[in-house]
């Protein structure tokens, strides 16, 4: 997929809280989609974030062509099995909001 760095694209934040005790295996459950994803045509950029001041706050910066190809991924077996077996049993909440980039 050929990418044109000037036109807007889709930006997706994930923020997700650990429950206590379960950082180390949200973090290590959430690496095992970084690979996969970033092999996705649409995806542009896919980075895992910890908070410096509160450690149990994980966030992906995505960033996608667009809508349709975060729909897709959204629609991923490996994205619907994080949040199916995976999320309940190590995250306490979490928010995914989508951003439209903002060119000069």
């Amino acid at each position: 997929m050929e990418i044109n760095r000037n036109e807007t694209q889709l930006v997706c934040i994930a923020n997700f809280t650990a429950k206590e005790g379960e950082v180390d295996q949200l973090i290590q459950n959430l690496h095992k989609l970084i690979p996969l994803t970033l092999q996705e045509g649409g995806c542009i950029r896919y980075e895992l974030n910890q908070a410096v001041d509160e450690p149990n706050k994980i966030t992906f910066i995505e960033k996608w062509y667009d809508q349709e190809t975060f729909d897709a991924h959204c629609n991923k077996p490996y994205i619907l099995d994080f949040f199916n077996d995976g999320n309940p049993h190590h995250v306490k909440e979490f928010e995914v909001r989508l951003h439209k980039e903002l060119l000069p």
